[in-house]
């Protein structure tokens, strides 16, 4: 799947999951905008993954294996950078941020591997 339909389904999920669960949750601004920053770092965050996987794919395995763990390195202090920059730069409630981000980091996880998956098995069988 290219990044840019890649984008479209996860912006697609966000939009709607945060759409459908906007009036539940507590109409603070604290705890909307929390709920909001961590969504937008788990999309983000699995943006950028793709970018990687897709950037990497049919390169070298050293050059595969790079991408993808120097990317994770990299991806995890941007996140824990982030996220210390929301709680304590902009004050936002640790519990929302933290259920957001962890919700939506999950969901896109499970979002990605299907997606690869799909992808190096349709790969498999061509061959």
């Amino acid at each position: 799947m290219s990044l840019q339909r890649y984008s479209i389904l996860v912006l697609a999920v966000v939009t709607v999951t945060l759409a459908s669960a906007w009036p539940l949750i507590p109409s603070e601004a604290p705890v909307r905008t929390a709920m909001a920053f961590g969504a937008a770092l788990a999309t983000l965050n699995t943006l950028a993954a793709h970018a990687l996987v897709d950037w990497s794919r049919g390169r070298s395995t050293k050059v595969f294996l790079g991408a993808l763990l120097g990317g994770m390195a990299g991806r995890l202090a941007l996140m824990l950078a982030a996220v210390t920059l929301g709680v304590l730069g902009l004050g936002l409630p640790r519990l929302p941020l933290v259920v957001s981000l962890l919700a939506y980091f999950v969901l896109f996880l499970i979002v990605e591997l299907t997606v690869q998956h799909r992808h190096t098995a349709g790969a498999a069988e061509t061959r």
